[in-house]
């Protein structure tokens, strides 16, 4: 008789395997690479645990050549892997954000946030929240604990940013922050969002003949997220039937970028059309990637193509 852990319950091809007895077996995103000093960009990083509660935690990151009393502007940043694989300690997260602090001159916090399907949605949003309000403490300069962010972040100047899923949360978290207590407390000035993770039933653009990948892209959802909505459910689509209004974003700048080659290509550049014609008052851009496919510069950040992208981000940022 075969066991139940050889009996596999729900294959989420190509990261994960789901067993009848429960076990998890992930085929990706496991890889973890310690912080501290980056020769290649002398970027310096560390580990902190910021939520003890729930044990969520965050890699920081600084140029070391940062001196005394140089305040930086910082980026918040959620990274990618669908919701259920990866992590800041993943190496093609580390070393990508090693080369866009090096590039931007820039703080970034990474914020680890509890995977699904251990822990189902929502509890990424909400550790990301949570992580927003351990940052906002610091804002002031009296609760904080944190040097870094004390001594080398520059508060008018926050940003969020994230690749995939974690541009999706950006989004949400911008919504969310509009008329709350710590969106009065954090001031984000702006949201760099690398090819955002959006869906929906009804497919658009290129998802109308792909149907190989978007095959791929529903299963990915209906297994972190199994509510009654399906591809229409408000965390995933922005624009179905209940959701806020993109005018609600808080704050003033959007940079939307997207990859000629990514299954989610034309719902990056709807968001940033219905983003620009919501009402919003803000300015919004839109950058594409050319013969790319969705997070390349996380698989190799020395190409020509991701130096560019951390060229447009480091502009975006630090723009005045």
């Amino acid at each position: 008789m075969v066991s139940e852990k050889a009996q596999v319950s729900r294959e989420v091809f190509p990261y994960l395997r789901v067993y009848k007895d429960g076990t998890i077996e992930r085929f990706a995103g496991t890889e973890v690479v310690p912080a501290g000093l980056d020769p290649a960009t002398g970027v310096l990083s560390k580990d902190i645990l910021i939520i003890p509660e729930t044990r969520v935690s965050a890699r920081l990151y600084r140029p070391s050549s940062t001196k005394a009393g140089q305040k930086l502007p910082l980026v918040i940043y959620y990274h990618g892997g669908g919701f259920f694989i990866s992590s800041t300690a993943d190496p093609k997260y580390h070393h990508s954000l090693n080369k866009l602090v090096a590039e931007a001159n820039i703080v970034v916090v990474s914020v680890d946030y509890r995977l699904a399907p251990e822990n189902p949605l929502p509890a990424a949003y909400e550790d990301s929240w949570a992580a927003l309000h351990w940052v906002a403490a610091h804002a002031s300069g009296d609760d904080g604990q944190e040097a870094w962010l004390k001594d080398y972040v520059d508060f008018g100047r926050v940003f969020l940013g994230g690749d995939s899923c974690g541009a999706n949360m950006a989004h949400h978290l911008a919504l969310k922050l509009k008329g709350s207590e710590l969106g009065r407390e954090l001031n984000i000035q702006g949201i760099a969002m690398i090819h955002p993770y959006f869906w929906g039933k009804d497919p658009v653009g290129v998802e109308k003949t792909d149907h190989v990948r978007r095959s791929l892209v529903d299963n990915w959802w209906t297994f972190i997220c199994p509510s009654q909505k399906g591809c229409d459910d408000l965390l995933i689509n922005p624009f179905t039937d209940g959701s806020p209004s993109l005018e609600r974003l808080a704050c003033n700048r959007v940079l939307v970028i997207v990859a000629e080659n990514d299954i989610l290509r034309d719902r990056g550049k709807l968001y940033h059309e219905k983003l620009v014609r919501s009402g919003w008052k803000g300015t919004a851009e839109l950058m594409e990637n050319k013969g790319e496919d969705h997070v390349f510069h996380i698989f190799d950040p020395n190409t020509e193509n991701a130096k560019s992208m951390f060229r447009g981000l480091a502009s975006f940022i630090n723009k005045a």
